[in-house]
């Protein structure tokens, strides 16, 4: 079934193929930080009007599936979520 969103003028169904990659590559994301990222991404993007359809954590690199309404440039959103992560990331783990 199509998962069709609608505002006040549009009808619209926007997806974005998102892939983070940390610096050179790093194998940063493990342990319990990996486990957590899940709903900090989802807690971000809800406070942007995005919803993360799908997502997978690799020890180096995150795909995510974003649904992004077209009021809102992709960029602008990606970079939301990972700055905002990043702080959230190395408030909770690097003390």
């Amino acid at each position: 079934m199509e998962m069709v969103e609608t505002l006040a003028h549009t009808t619209w169904e926007c997806k974005y193929h998102v892939v983070f990659i940390p610096k050179y590559r790093r194998k940063a994301l493990f342990g319990q930080l990996r486990k957590d990222l899940g709903a900090v991404f989802r807690r971000l993007a809800e406070q942007k009007e995005c919803r993360v359809e799908e997502g997978h954590t690799q020890s180096d690199h995150v795909h995510m599936l974003l649904s992004i309404p077209p009021k809102y440039a992709v960029a602008h959103v990606v970079g939301y979520l990972k700055g905002k992560s990043a702080i959230h990331i190395a408030r909770t783990y690097l003390g």
